[in-house]
């Protein structure tokens, strides 16, 4: 099974949802740089269960433990290594499903291809494990704070609400004032009442994270096959009940003609090359080009609802799965952290990648 992510920075996460617990080993981070555990600490508390009235209720302190990597407070270029238990499981939860697949879950799959499977939560498949990432991706914050290099992601829609305005037009700082993760105020309630009307009714919704990177330099990427939008690509439909990525103009972009569509080049006041517009968001040929990057994540309805659903199961026969557990009507609102660690771990590697490319 793969775990691992990285050429430089690399992580390799581990552990299940009703397991011991979950953890990451986190390769490649250099030497003497100061370890704020705090900061750990406030990412794994966005990403946590139990924040509000709209995300799941299990209760999990997500508190991390530090295994390797670090003295007195400061990285020593081996591999750091975070541990964090699980605490709130209920594996009970789980026993009506034992021989279930449920429907839109990685139950049928993973017994397809080895024969067995952790029915607890899904086991190796649930969600929990993006906990490790949260973790992995705060260090890797770390590191980009010192290139002065920023990672921002926010809720751009639920369902059939979209926020029209764009990241320019709003202060993400208001991003962590609610409990939706919308920098937008007004359409932050408007989400909230959504999304709470939709857990009333046992049901679930889906939605869109938009992430913004700024202050990366020109000069991230390593085509042909390494590119930068691909690999941030593979970063977020790696996270579990993702359905789409696009960046820049994205799909919308068809429907410009390619002299709408061209981002011209000039040099501003400092001497530095940028584009008048930036439909290419941030990304020419697979390689960063100094510009704001920016990309769009879809998360589908959350598949666990509480409604009787129809399946089959190991034996082939017809099923109804019941609706039980604690679960998020919608996963947006939590996945906002994990997106960001994500980029951030993508935007590390590369920035260590291209620091070996020029003397």
């Amino acid at each position: 099974m793969s775990s691992t992510y990285g050429k430089i920075i690399k992580i390799a996460t581990f552990g299940e949802s009703h397991g011991v617990g979950i953890g990451v080993v986190l390769e490649g981070c250099p030497a003497g740089i100061a370890l704020d555990t705090d900061f750990i600490q406030y990412e794994l508390d966005r990403r946590k269960p139990g924040q509000s009235r709209i995300t799941t209720q299990r209760r999990e302190a997500d508190e991390f433990e530090v295994l390797s990597g670090v003295f007195e407070g400061k990285t020593t270029g081996t591999p750091i290594a975070l541990l964090i238990r699980n605490q709130d499981q209920r594996s009970k939860d789980y026993s009506h499903i034992a021989t279930q697949f449920r429907p839109s879950h990685a139950d049928y799959t993973y017994q397809a291809k080895y024969g067995l499977r952790d029915y607890r939560g899904g086991g190796r498949s649930s969600a929990r494990e993006t906990a490790a990432r949260v973790a992995a991706g705060a260090v890797a914050k770390m590191i980009l704070q010192h290139a002065g290099i920023s990672v921002n992601a926010y809720v751009s829609q639920v369902g059939k609400l979209r926020l029209e305005k764009t990241y320019q037009e709003m202060d993400l700082a208001q991003t962590e004032e609610n409990a939706v993760r919308c920098p937008d105020p007004e359409m932050a309630q408007r989400m909230y009442d959504y999304i709470d009307e939709t857990r009333k009714k046992g049901d679930s919704i889906g939605g869109v994270v938009t992430c913004v990177i700024q202050g990366t330099p020109a000069g991230l990427g390593e085509p042909v096959f390494d590119k930068l939008h691909a690999d941030l690509g593979k970063a977020m439909l790696s996270i579990n009940a993702v359905k789409g990525f696009e960046y820049g103009s994205g799909f919308s972009g068809v429907e410009l003609y390619g002299s709408e569509h061209n981002d011209a080049f000039y040099t501003d006041e400092t001497g530095k090359v940028r584009t008048k517009t930036n439909n290419s968001g941030g990304i020419l040929g697979g390689i960063s080009n100094g510009e704001d990057i920016y990309f769009r994540v879809a998360f589908k309805p959350v598949a666990t609802i509480m409604q009787d659903q129809d399946s089959v199961n190991e034996a082939g026969e017809a099923v109804k799965v019941q609706g039980k557990g604690r679960h998020d009507p919608c996963v947006v609102p939590r996945a906002v952290p994990i997106v960001e660690a994500m980029a951030a771990l993508v935007i590390a590697d590369f920035y260590m990648r291209h620091k070996a490319t020029q003397l």
